[in-house]
């Protein structure tokens, strides 16, 4: 492994020494996340086939440290940057073949079945905000939030996007979005080679697979798409009891998207809430077809500590693309906001030709907090590979600065664990942890 000659504290507070700053404030966490199945997993150097939880050759691990640091510059400017660092520890080819990020740099010897990741640091963001009355500008490097470009962070580190912002609030209780989105390290995003893709780990080619990719290799920064992309929304709360937002995308050379959504607190029923979406992607490149899905929601919290939800979705059997994040791995399995979206299993729901449902059950047992989810994709596409059922039980605790959460998956898919001779896949368990200290 590779040693960090900086440490990523000092390379994040190394700015703010250098002025006189208001308001600085300094936080962070370090995560441990191991993930493992019993799946016929192949590694791809050795061609050793391995099937049971908790072997190396099924099993994925990774630490990240993230250190951030935000404060104001001077009235109305303010800044923000976070560090991150990636490490297996040394458990690749030790306790797991595998890892969580495609970040890792990796190096590979001569021996049979020989590969090594290096240990990777990185600023994932590094931005400016000014605010003018209700209007606020943020350039830089930064996490996004919106319906088809956006930061996963449901992996031990986010993808991050190098770009501009603009926020308005002075119509009431609405919030206007413009973004420009130049740059970002998401793995797989659209390429400017028609759908090929840009910023790939190479983790795959030689025997260790990044099983939560996210970030794309070194944690580097490549165009976004073709050569960027606009975006820009509305979010409107005029009627309280009711948050409607609609967004448009036009990401150069490849597509044009748009994102409504309506999300209201029934007033009949108390504690009953209502969702619905509807989402297009209109390609621009010859060849590909336009793709489009509706998801309808309903929730009920009104009983104490419990939270159960059901949702359908369907998406348009002809599209290419997938209603789901055109930031990382959209065409194999970047996630969907959609509200059907898996536990684990992303790729599914948004994929032409799914029809998904979801039912979630959440509850705060005190000891834990309990949940449990049911997903199942068909396709209506005739011989359909992306077809897949998935089960989760997890429970998650904080002990003070430490969060915890274990979960067992179930899952059955079509082009899952394709056992020999067979042509359709055939269901598996899996586990995860994930330890989280936070500073």
């Amino acid at each position: 492994m590779k040693l960090v000659k900086m440490s990523l504290a000092a390379a994040v507070l190394l700015g703010a020494s250098a002025f006189a700053l208001d308001n600085v404030k300094v936080d962070g966490d370090a995560k441990l996340y191991y993930f493992t199945k019993n799946a016929d997993t192949t590694n791809a150097v050795t061609k050793a086939t391995s099937n049971s939880l908790f072997s190396k050759g099924t099993s994925a691990a990774d630490a990240a440290l993230r250190i951030g640091v935000t404060g104001n510059l001077m009235k109305n400017v303010s800044f923000g940057a976070t560090g991150y660092a990636v490490s297996t520890l040394g458990l690749e080819n030790n306790l797991v073949d595998s890892t969580w990020t495609g970040a890792h740099g990796v190096r590979t010897g001569t021996g049979a079945g020989y590969a090594e990741v290096d240990d990777k640091a990185w600023m994932g963001e590094l931005w400016l905000a000014t605010t003018l009355d209700k209007t606020t500008v943020k350039l830089g490097r930064m996490q996004l939030d919106t319906p088809f470009a956006f930061s996963e962070t449901w992996s031990v580190v986010p993808n991050t996007f190098e770009a501009a912002v603009v926020i308005n609030q002075d119509l009431p209780d609405t919030t206007l979005v413009g973004a420009w989105v130049g740059k970002g390290n998401g793995t797989n995003a659209a390429s400017i080679v028609g759908l090929g893709t840009n910023n790939v780990s190479t983790l795959d080619s030689v025997g260790l697979a990044a099983d939560a990719g996210v970030v794309g290799a070194d944690g580097s920064y490549v165009t976004f798409a073709h050569s960027g992309a606009y975006a820009a929304g509305l979010i409107n709360n005029s009627f309280k009891p009711l948050t409607a937002q609609a967004w448009t995308y036009n990401v150069s050379k490849i597509a044009t998207a748009y994102w409504l959504q309506g999300d209201i607190d029934c007033q009949l029923v108390k504690g009953a809430k209502i969702g619905a979406q509807y989402a297009a992607m209109n390609s621009k490149l010859i060849g590909v077809k336009d793709s489009g899905a509706y998801a309808l929601k309903v929730g009920y919290d009104a009983i104490p500590n419990l939270k159960v939800s059901a949702a359908y979705s369907k998406a348009d059997k002809d599209g290419t693309l997938k209603i789901a994040n055109v930031a990382t791995n959209n065409l194999k399995a970047a996630q969907s906001k959609l509200y059907t979206e898996a536990y684990w299993n992303y790729g599914y729901v948004g994929a032409p030709g799914a029809k998904a449902v979801s039912l979630a059950a959440d509850y705060n047992a005190g000891v834990a907090q309990v949940a449990a989810q049911y997903t199942d994709v068909s396709n209506s596409i005739t011989n359909a590979t992306n077809e897949m059922t998935e089960i989760t039980l997890s429970a998650s605790k904080s002990f003070g600065p430490l969060d915890a959460t274990l979960a067992y998956i179930s899952t059955d898919a079509k082009d899952q664990n394709i056992k020999a001779g067979n042509t359709t896949g055939s269901r598996y368990d899996s586990v995860l942890a994930m330890l989280k200290v936070n500073f």
